[in-house]
């Protein structure tokens, strides 16, 4: 039955997905890495794909940019659509001299300045974690297909811009806690996972650094990401 968001039939979506902000990266996915690849939505141009992979079933989905948009779509797949497994395959801006770019992530924890999680009725501060079990299995595909990976935590933040330049340079606050990168959706997933009790790992590329300044263009970014994608891909 379809949702508001995802004009999918029961059935059409894997219990494993993976999820891309840029619909159209998960249109590259499903182009180039799955077999027998089908649409399931296109709802707001919001593209969305099941195959198989090696045999086994496999969706992928765009779901936007920033935590909002994000947990809308993790929400209906997880309880409208029986998702077990999600799997963000994004970008990150580097927060250390350790990285560089196209360097691999694997986000064991998320920090944010958001209260996304303020809708889960908490009377303290979440601290948003990755399924040890996809965490686990993403660590050791990497080393398996010798990808060189960091695993720590990610800076989840609600804001891109900063047009009045309030602490402009804040991020080194979270780098100096021992964050390693910055983005906006992998709180929110975690969150939204632990909640229904199912799994949820981030794996991010680093297309940009907030150190360095140096950075990938748009079309690498929904291209060029292929390590990451092999790694989801495996676990």
């Amino acid at each position: 039955m379809a949702t508001p968001h995802i004009g999918a039939e029961r059935g059409a979506i894997a219990e494993k997905i993976l999820l891309p902000g840029d619909p159209l990266r998960a249109q590259f996915i499903a182009q180039n890495y799955l077999q027998d690849a089908t649409p399931f939505n296109t709802i707001r141009n919001m593209l969305g794909f099941t195959g198989t992979y090696r045999g086994e079933p496999v969706s992928v989905m765009g779901t936007g940019m920033g935590m909002p948009s994000l947990s809308i779509y993790a929400h209906e797949l997880i309880h409208e659509f029986g998702v077990q497994k999600l799997i963000r395959v994004g970008s990150a801006g580097a927060m250390t001299e350790a990285l560089n770019l196209y360097d691999i992530v694997l986000a064991q924890g998320a920090s944010t300045d958001s209260r996304i999680a303020y809708q889960f009725g908490l009377n303290g501060t979440y601290s948003a974690l990755a399924s040890w079990e996809l965490l686990r299995a993403a660590y050791d595909a990497a080393q398996a297909q010798g990808k060189d990976v960091k695993v720590g935590g990610l800076f989840s933040s609600d804001v891109f811009y900063n047009p009045l330049n309030v602490s402009e340079n804040h991020w080194q606050r979270w780098a100096h806690m021992g964050l390693l990168a910055v983005e906006m959706e992998a709180y929110a997933l975690y969150a939204e996972a632990a909640a229904a009790g199912v799994d949820a790992l981030a794996i991010v590329t680093i297309s940009d650094s907030l150190v360095t300044g140096k950075e990938t263009t748009p079309e690498e970014r929904e291209k060029s990401f292929g390590a990451m994608m092999e790694i989801a891909l495996a676990i």
